[in-house]
């Protein structure tokens, strides 16, 4: 049987379908972390049967619980209820956000988001301090369309409080057939009060690899955009790398930004493509603190300058890239600050089609850095204009001269970032808010009102979207692309 070492996007779940476990560990079934974790497995049978007295004298008070329950409660009681019950208060007691328990239904759906498709919103989702958040978005899904941004709350799912729930519960929540509605209800730091987002679910295909040529100075520079790290990703990147290279490009741009993990068996096929055998890629610590370091077969570096875009939605199998290329490889990071996920977690099988995904190691970076919580610290420290992260317009009623509500703020932030500027952004409708509203209804096709109906505030949301997208106006990217051009 193929065992699957998984190493979450933030105990990621890729809400494309529903929820991927994140990542896997193990570059393939006989790779060097699979032999070690296969005698970690064996020496832990002696351990097992060292402690078996001790346990089952320990597991005859469960099995009294059980039976007592299971006779005498006042109600009756479904045994694989109680049995499931047991197995959740278990892992509860770890107080560990990662290490969960999976029923067959979920398990099964876990599986099939290993698919080439997926059918949801296309995000993903992690915990953090106990609070479910987005992970980020993947391109051009309804969650992106949406707004949805990393580190966005999940507060409900059709009006029903996500609080107390899992990861996997909380997806079972969104995920659905395309075509079909949801509502999340969101919130967002310097947000004063919780967005609502409703979308309809749609086929989100992994098309993982986006690539392109790009001029900087009369110099040809490759860009590769990694979007997820799945089955294909690694044959994929070596395809489209070698189609750069043949068009002699003088440097490249690897762009992680918004990618919340993966596979790890293709972090490491890319990173061997890449980083030389000079430093490990990648330690692996277990629980008694013993480490094990992994190096790539690789003895020439490329003869071009690379240089990596991340953001804070870079996230697990991302960040091993992230730090490999630049510990190990001495390439610069460049963006924000990662997001900060240094675990490891296997989901074990439990016999029935259920299985318990727990945490089992630590992944630390070339140098031994464990950048859990923390994140990874860009090498070029750039933030995008403020314009990239403001949340989407929520017009239930139109707005008009005089009045103050913090979607009228949301809206001036917009208008102000599409050029059209007023004299505010505190909120509150005054004359230049007006100005500015019949200025941008004026240039693009709508009744001039001056006020704030849907109909304005989808065209501005749409506007915005479309400057976002522009490569004109990422600075990152061109920040980038100046480097390389040195």
């Amino acid at each position: 049987m193929r065992r699957k070492w998984v190493l979450p996007a933030v105990a990621a779940v890729t809400l494309t379908a529903g929820v991927t476990g994140g990542m896997y560990l193990g570059s393939s079934e006989d790779g060097p972390l699979k032999k070690w974790i296969g005698k970690m497995e064996t020496d832990g049978e002696v351990d097992k049967q060292e402690k078996a007295a001790v346990n089952d004298k320990e597991l005859g008070k469960v099995e009294q619980a059980y039976d007592l329950i299971l006779s005498s409660y006042v109600e009756e009681v479904e045994s694989d209820q109680l049995v499931e019950g047991a197995i959740q208060g278990m892992l509860t007691t770890l107080d560990d956000p990662y290490s969960v328990y999976m029923d067959k239904e979920t398990a099964k759906q876990f599986e099939e988001t290993l698919d080439s498709s997926f059918e949801g919103i296309g995000t993903e989702i992690g915990i953090d301090e106990g609070k479910i958040i987005i992970i980020s978005p993947y391109k051009n899904s309804p969650a992106e369309k949406a707004g949805l941004k990393p580190k966005d709350q999940i507060l409900k799912v059709n009006g029903e409080s996500v609080e107390g729930k899992n990861l996997y519960e909380t997806r079972l929540k969104i995920r659905g057939k395309k075509g079909t509605s949801v509502t999340l209800e969101i919130k967002r730091d310097g947000v004063a009060n919780p967005i609502i987002v409703k979308m309809v679910r749609a086929e989100i295909p992994l098309e993982s690899v986006f690539s392109a040529v790009k001029e900087e100075k009369g110099k040809k520079m490759g860009y590769i955009e990694l979007t997820t790290f799945s089955v294909n990703t690694a044959a994929d990147f070596k395809n489209h790398l070698q189609k750069l290279e043949e068009q002699n490009i003088q440097g490249l741009i690897i762009d992680v930004r918004g990618n919340p993990g993966g596979l790890l068996s293709s972090v490491e096929e890319i990173v061997g493509n890449l980083v030389t055998n000079k430093k490990p890629y990648l330690q692996i610590e277990e629980r008694n603190g013993d480490t094990r370091a992994y190096f790539t077969n690789l003895k020439e570096k490329k003869e071009y300058p690379i240089a990596v875009l991340m953001d804070k939605g870079s996230a697990s199998a991302s960040e091993i890239l992230a730090s490999a290329l630049q510990e190990a490889g001495g390439y610069p990071l460049i963006g924000d600050r990662s997001f900060g996920k240094g675990t490891v977690q296997q989901p074990v099988p439990m016999g029935d089609g259920s299985n318990i995904k727990l945490t089992l190691f630590k992944w630390l970076s070339p140098d031994g850095n464990w950048i859990h919580k923390k994140g990874i610290e860009p090498t070029i420290e750039v933030h995008q204009p403020d314009y990239f992260n403001l949340q989407p317009l929520a017009i239930d009623k139109t707005l008009k001269r005089d009045d103050n509500s913090e979607q009228i703020k949301h809206a001036q932030e917009m208008l102000s970032g599409l050029g059209f500027e007023s004299s505010r952004d505190d909120g509150y409708f005054d004359q230049r808010t007006e100005v500015a509203v019949k200025a941008f209804q004026q240039q693009n096709g709508i009744e001039v009102t001056g006020k704030l109906d849907q109909k304005t505030a989808g065209a501005i949301e749409t506007a915005l979207i479309e400057k976002i997208k522009d490569e004109q106006n990422d600075i990152q990217l061109k920040i980038a692309l100046k480097y390389l051009a040195k």
